[in-house]
């Protein structure tokens, strides 16, 4: 990698752990009570890392932002539900993004995202917690990650319409 590109993913990631640290204070439990949710404010750096950077690029943000928001606000437990929803999260809308504009929009996308790594954080805790059981937390995390990943779309949208317009031609 080049330095300037080194640099923009040092960026990002540090972006990111800010968002996840906001994102700690938000309250959102106190207005919707279910365990583990959250607003994936971070998520918007892989949104936008998705649509600007290479793959490779992306997932090294995605690794070390889990790692270190892992060391810094987290446990063991927390680092692999976030690295299995990232992962999951980041190769759904990779996927989806080859049809952006033709069938989905970024927003479609994000709301997939979020929907992925809801799915990878069950996984996880599959894993974790040794039981299947936890499968039955599922639908109630994909009709959250519907608001959830539209807040995160409707971001990143804004975020690149800016970028667009700052941009030097």
């Amino acid at each position: 990698m080049k330095a300037k590109q080194i640099a923009l993913c040092g960026v990002l990631v540090a972006v990111a752990l800010v968002l996840s640290l906001v994102e700690k204070m938000i309250p959102i439990q106190a207005l919707i009570p279910i365990a583990g949710m959250k607003l994936g404010l971070a998520n918007v750096v892989t949104v936008f890392a998705l649509m600007r950077l290479r793959v490779r690029e992306t997932l090294a943000i995605l690794l070390v932002r889990v790692t270190l928001a892992s060391v810094f606000m987290g446990s063991v437990t927390a680092f692999l539900f976030s690295l299995f929803g990232g992962l999951l999260a980041m190769v759904v809308m990779k996927m989806l993004l080859y049809g952006q504009d033709r069938y989905f929009s970024l927003v479609g996308i994000s709301i997939a995202g979020a929907a992925a790594h809801n799915i990878g954080q069950i996984g996880a805790a599959v894993l974790v917690l040794g039981t299947i059981n936890v499968v039955g937390y599922l639908p109630l995390l994909l009709l959250v990650s519907i608001p959830m990943g539209l807040v995160t779309g409707l971001v990143c949208t804004a975020v690149l319409g800016h970028l667009e317009r700052i941009q030097p031609q």
